[in-house]
């Protein structure tokens, strides 16, 4: 079973983000299955499923917190911490991984002052592994949001990032 890192940022939701996840969920729980779509909702307006937020879905949509947490954590589109500005994914997939993408990964880590699936405090980056991206034949493979970094070093991973830091 994996391992579910949670956040240690405190939620700060907005009385209008409420209600407007109030107000779409007023909508789809009259729709059979569309808990899925509820959380894509929810993780469209908050940009995260933090646990607050669940408990309004399963309020509204009348399904025990158990479930929607349950689907939260098995669908690699849901995160339940709060994103960066700036994502910066690391590909692990294999031609990544074999070209060395796990150095690059350990120095965006100490750059950033991070871990994987982490965000800085200031909210300005976060950090995610991901599993391949397309572009092999760019392998290692970084992005920052849109921008992708290929055939780079570990070495090059602070210009990259400092490029986003002002």
């Amino acid at each position: 079973m994996a391992k579910i890192k949670l956040t240690n940022v405190p939620f700060n939701g907005t009385p209008e983000q409420e209600a407007q996840l109030r107000e779409e969920l007023q909508v789809l729980k009259t729709e059979a299955g569309s808990l899925m779509r509820a959380l894509q909702a929810a993780q469209g307006i908050y940009g995260y499923l933090p646990v607050e937020v669940q408990q309004i879905i399963a309020e509204e949509m009348n399904v025990p917190l158990e479930k929607v947490f349950g689907i939260s954590t098995f669908y690699a589109q849901f995160t339940l911490n709060p994103r960066g500005k700036y994502q910066v994914g690391v590909c692990l997939g294999t031609a990544c991984y074999v070209k060395g993408s796990d150095a690059i990964l350990e120095a965006c880590k100490k750059d950033l002052g991070i871990d994987t699936d982490g965000s800085t405090p200031d909210a300005k980056f976060s950090l995610v592994a991901t599993r391949c991206i397309g572009c092999c034949g760019l392998a290692p493979v970084m992005t920052v949001n849109d921008a992708v970094y290929g055939k780079i070093t570990d070495k090059e991973v602070a210009g990259i990032l400092a490029k986003y830091k002002d």
